[in-house]
């Protein structure tokens, strides 16, 4: 009995040992995980201040539909487009599981950044200059760092550009949207290029309202600008039945070697029919996978 006492104190003594030491080892010696998404919530507001004529506020079975693909979405950060502030996020997005920095500008179509609770950030100036309409009627994106714990810091900004431009030649002077759109580079660009001279892993998330596809001129124009992963380039949407994407996952620097390979997902609704797309949104939510370095 003296001997089994001994071989269980032993053993005991043993499984202390290896707990101190997994305790002693630093936390980012287990690689973790980051989802990143972009979601277009199709004019989220309540009210019908400002709306077009054949646009109506979301009613609160659709929000509430909406928060539960929230839940099935489950992602750290998301970068969500045409919401009317904080206030209506907050019930698609639990304020007990995320915080919400949403874009300053005064428009119902605004863009944000939604963050996981737990996961520290701080908030930088909004990327102004893509508001190239005089009547102040195009957004701001949205700028923010997250601060990953004992890892890199991850610049992120999340943008909604101006549509109407999906496949034309930027350099087009019959359509507005396009000279608009052409506008809207330099600040973007200037953007990226900032990020690259310091060195910095980022993301670049949004509603491009652009195919991108084959040889592109604004894909172009921002690969010029840094080296960069599209998570969705040769992909098409599965959306509504299929289409290609408009909304884009990119990223720059060391980011580009955290996405995890075949990670990209698209989040489609289970309704169908016309109705359901102007009741929920045009847009499904798309995401993909970071493994942050060890």
């Amino acid at each position: 009995m003296r001997t089994a006492g001994r071989v269980a104190r032993s053993g005991t003594r043993r499984l202390l040992t290896v707990l101190a030491i997994l305790l002693l080892l630093p936390a980012g010696a287990v690689a973790e995980e980051l989802k990143l998404a972009t979601w277009n919530l199709e004019w989220l507001t309540g009210s019908d201040r400002d709306l077009p004529p054949d646009v109506r506020p979301k009613r609160p079975e659709d929000i509430d539909l909406l928060r539960r693909y929230a839940g099935e979405l489950d992602a750290d950060v998301i970068a969500v487009q045409e919401v009317d502030g904080p206030a209506i996020a907050a019930r698609v997005f639990p304020p007990d599981r995320y915080s919400v920095h949403m874009s300053h500008d005064h428009i119902v179509q605004r863009v944000g950044i939604v963050v996981r609770r737990g996961i520290h950030y701080s908030a930088n100036p909004d990327l102004a200059g893509l508001d190239v309409d005089r009547g102040g009627q195009l957004r701001n994106g949205v700028d923010v760092t997250l601060r990953l714990r004992l890892q890199p810091p991850l610049r992120i900004l999340a943008l909604h550009l101006k549509t109407g431009c999906f496949d034309e030649r930027l350099t087009s002077r019959t359509r507005r949207a396009c000279t608009e759109l052409r506008e809207q580079m330099p600040p973007l660009l200037d953007w990226i290029r900032a990020r690259q001279s310091e060195g910095v892993a980022f993301a670049i998330l949004g509603d491009f309202n652009r195919h991108m596809d084959g040889r592109d001129q604004l894909w172009s124009a921002l690969r010029q600008a840094a080296p960069l992963t599209r998570a969705n380039e040769g992909r098409a949407s599965p959306c509504w039945g299929g289409e290609a994407f408009i909304d884009h996952i990119m990223l720059g620097g060391a980011a580009r070697d955290w996405l995890l390979p075949d990670s990209l997902r698209v989040l489609t609704y289970r309704e169908s029919g016309a109705e359901w797309k102007q009741r929920l949104s045009d847009h499904c939510p798309v995401s993909v996978r970071l493994r942050l370095p060890d």
